[in-house]
């Protein structure tokens, strides 16, 4: 359940560096390498009056998790309040210890005795 709850809010970006087509590089946590077409062009631009078109791009894949998480009990009709309380009684209840039945016996004396087979049959254990 913990773990459905941190996917569905989980959130990430994925960024993408294209030099014409070719893909270059990809990152989620770190900024992109570029192919190095950037620098080159700024020092070609300040030789020529004409603006070349840039042949990089780069992309970004943004991925937003969900926000709203509080959900209140009262915002819930009576029935759903009933059906949310016995849904969890009955889950706590599933795993409460079983009382055990007392044995019978430990109300009873053992029998009396008679003799000592022990010692009649000469066995004992060291």
């Amino acid at each position: 359940m913990a773990l459905l709850v941190f996917l569905s809010t989980l959130s990430f970006t994925i960024e993408s560096h294209y030099c014409g087509d070719v893909l270059v590089d990809t990152s989620m946590l770190d900024a992109v390498d570029t192919c190095g077409m950037e620098t080159q062009q700024k020092t070609d631009s300040s030789e020529c009056s004409l603006a070349k078109k840039d042949c990089c791009s780069n992309e970004q894949l943004v991925v937003d998790g969900q926000d709203n998480l509080k959900l209140s009990f009262d915002k819930l009709n009576k029935e759903q309040q009933k059906l949310v309380a016995t849904f969890i009684y009955t889950y706590v209840n599933l795993f409460a210890e079983q009382q055990t039945e007392k044995p019978t016996f430990t109300d009873y004396s053992p029998p009396p005795l008679v003799r000592d087979v022990q010692v009649l049959d000469q066995t004992f254990l060291i």
